[in-house]
């Protein structure tokens, strides 16, 4: 598969991920899936493992137990959203998470 189609594909299940979360919906698609429970906490799953929870005064990032580069995609796209200082880069095999060009240890679980 031609890598840009890769890409696309991945950007669009991005966007309707961060639609459902933003319309408090529940929604699933490819291996990507959003919950709303009824205090509109948003908790997003990718292939079955949490990988963020979304409310209206915090966001928690996991990395759902595997620092994939699917799973940074989905946290990076989700925070460009939600928190749009805040990042999840890797450098030299490592997750880090950057706030306002400071970089902290990624932790899962960490509130952005």
């Amino acid at each position: 598969m031609n890598v840009d189609i890769i890409l696309t594909f991945m950007r669009k299940i991005e966007r309707q991920m961060n639609q459902a979360i933003r319309e408090r919906r529940n929604w699933s698609g490819s291996n990507t899936m959003v919950m709303v429970d009824h205090n509109d906490k948003a908790r997003v799953y990718l292939h079955g493992n949490l990988i963020a929870e979304v409310c209206n005064d915090f966001v928690a990032i996991f990395d759902g137990g595997w620092q994939s580069v699917t799973t940074k995609s989905r946290l990076n796209a989700l925070l460009d959203e939600f928190r749009p200082h805040v990042g999840v880069v890797q450098k030299n095999w490592n997750w880090f998470i950057v706030a306002h060009n400071k970089y902290f240890p990624f932790i899962s679980g960490s509130l952005v």
